[in-house]
């Protein structure tokens, strides 16, 4: 990765403050579909997105995947999961935005890194080193923390964090790549969220034909707004080292806290202040773990292969592998990223 233009590593960072950026700004875009309820925008953005990704697949011949997944009733089974698990994720989101709660959403995506490292435990037996141990313990303390300030449990932020979290522990099965992995999910989506609409409209209950053609192309438009930080993302995936994505991801809930407490001036009191303050703590423990992991991988991978009189891994393909690994190490946290609220 190292090897790259200094003009593809800037374009690489450009693509990445894009994707995150518009991922922690969208917010902003949710209230401008209001009188439509979160479930209508739901599934509008279902439906229009998958035809922005189907146009944006025609564009780039890329169709050979949908066969070989459609021969693959494990794979589709798991894909259709997922499209069930980001669908909450999405709804929720949107709805918590709409109804006054864009802090405690974003307490979500701070807190999902943690979420992602308990189900590793819980679920794959993966064993954490003790930083770790102490960002989870840190996370508990925050949750309960939270608790109390809010006078009940951060559902909001729990439901969003364990559905992505599943989402990604989902999607690390598939293997498929970013836009074809949500044009398989959207087409999971279209029929239901097609149904969905056409019986809003029959039951006169939808604004997407009566309250104005702005209001309808802003509907439309929600598939943009799911599908172009994609494509950015994309772009920045291969050009910059996967540690820079995952620090760079920090940057989606980072906005959306700030957005909550500066824009819509949602309440901080001292209590959810120290809640915020605790998950912080565990996510810079998380990162600093992580990134010394990855130092010391890079160290040690390089040092063997350097062993005059050594066998197994050598020359430039074994360098390019050693960095690739310390680069995975330091990129876990937040999970996958291409179905960003």
């Amino acid at each position: 990765m190292s090897g790259k233009p200094r003009g593809e590593r800037h374009i690489g960072l450009l693509n990445g403050f894009a994707a995150y950026g518009m991922w922690g700004l969208v917010p902003l875009f949710w209230p401008l579909l209001k009188p439509a309820g979160a479930a209508e925008i739901l599934a509008n953005r279902m439906v229009w997105s998958l035809v922005f990704v189907g146009a944006a697949l025609l564009v780039l011949r890329r169709w050979s995947w949908a066969g070989e997944l459609l021969r693959q009733p494990r794979k589709l089974a798991l894909i259709t999961v997922a499209a069930a698990v980001i669908t909450v994720n999405w709804g929720l989101y949107i709805w918590s935005v709409n109804s006054g709660h864009v802090v405690e959403a974003s307490l979500g995506y701070f807190i999902n890194p943690l979420v992602t490292i308990a189900m590793g435990v819980l679920l794959l037996k993966e064993r954490l080193r003790p930083v770790q141990w102490a960002a989870v313990g840190t996370g508990c303390a925050a949750v309960v923390v939270l608790t109390i300030g809010y006078g009940r449990p951060p559902w909001i932020s729990l439901c969003l964090a364990f559905s992505f979290a599943t989402y990604g522990l989902v999607k690390k099965k598939v293997g498929l790549g970013g836009i074809e992995s949500l044009a398989a999910e959207t087409a999971i989506q279209f029929l239901p969220a097609l149904g969905f609409l056409v019986w809003l409209s029959a039951r006169g209950d939808s604004t997407f034909a009566t309250e104005g053609m702005g209001h309808a192309a802003l509907l439309a438009s929600a598939g943009i707004v799911t599908a172009l930080p994609l494509v950015c993302f994309g772009a920045a995936a291969i050009r910059v080292p996967l540690s820079t994505i995952g620090l760079l991801q920090y940057l989606t809930p980072v906005f959306q806290f700030l957005l909550g407490i500066l824009y819509f001036h949602e309440a901080m009191p001292p209590e959810r202040w120290a809640g915020f303050a605790l998950v912080w703590l565990a996510l810079t423990l998380l990162t600093w773990d992580a990134l010394r992991t990855a130092r010391r991988s890079a160290r040690t991978l390089t040092g063997e292969i350097g062993v005059p009189g050594t066998t197994g891994t050598t020359g430039t393909a074994g360098t390019a592998g050693a960095a690739r690994n310390a680069e995975s190490v330091a990129a876990s946290g937040p999970g996958p990223v291409d179905a960003r609220p």
